[in-house]
């Protein structure tokens, strides 16, 4: 009887610590794998990644818990290589877009931008929103009715004024391959 009454001491202490460690197990591993799915992933599992789709960029990268990705265009001065304007802009749908524009100093804030794709005129003019090392910064925002403009057109033209003379001054954004980017971008963001 003793014998008897031991091994079922024995096989109780086994099941209650054995058992816990097993559920805890289980249950550690139930809880990491949805936090494993749930962390923002690129493809290949890289952290980072930069793809060029015609005269723009889509690019992605992964801190923390957070992706961003964008899909930008910029243009250098050939002879300094100091830059003249960027714009940057981001999509989860791929049907909008918002961001920001970036245009060189000496430009008439208070006459702010317009916007121009192929011949046709956007309505209303966008103000800057401030000045930094970067250059003066404008926040756009392209809406379901802009996009599949700038999707099938070749140009995105900026006009804005010399402050220092009152002159138009111009850019000149290409859009080829901007359908394509918007795109990505937006189902880099989704995935």
């Amino acid at each position: 009887m003793r014998k008897y009454a031991y091994l079922v001491a024995v096989l109780g202490v086994a099941c209650t610590v054995g058992m816990p460690a097993v559920a805890a197990q289980t249950k550690s591993d139930k809880v990491a794998a949805p936090a494993a799915a749930d962390a923002p992933q690129l493809p290949g599992g890289a952290s980072a990644l930069s793809e060029t789709h015609g005269d723009w960029t889509v690019n992605c990268q992964i801190s923390g818990t957070t992706k961003t990705c964008s899909l930008s265009h910029q243009q250098f001065n050939k002879q300094s290589n100091q830059r003249l304007l960027a714009i940057e802009l981001s999509s989860k749908t791929g049907d909008d877009a918002t961001g920001t524009l970036a245009l060189p100093f000496g430009l008439a804030l208070a006459k702010g931008v317009s916007l121009t794709i192929d011949d046709q005129k956007l309505d209303g003019s966008l103000a800057f929103n401030t000045c930094q090392v970067v250059g003066c910064l404008v926040p756009v925002a392209f809406d379901a009715t802009v996009t599949p403009l700038l999707k099938s057109g070749t140009t995105l033209k900026i006009d804005a004024f010399a402050a220092d003379t009152g002159q138009a001054v111009s850019f000149s954004i290409p859009l080829n391959g901007f359908a394509g980017a918007l795109a990505r971008t937006a189902e880099l963001l989704t995935n």
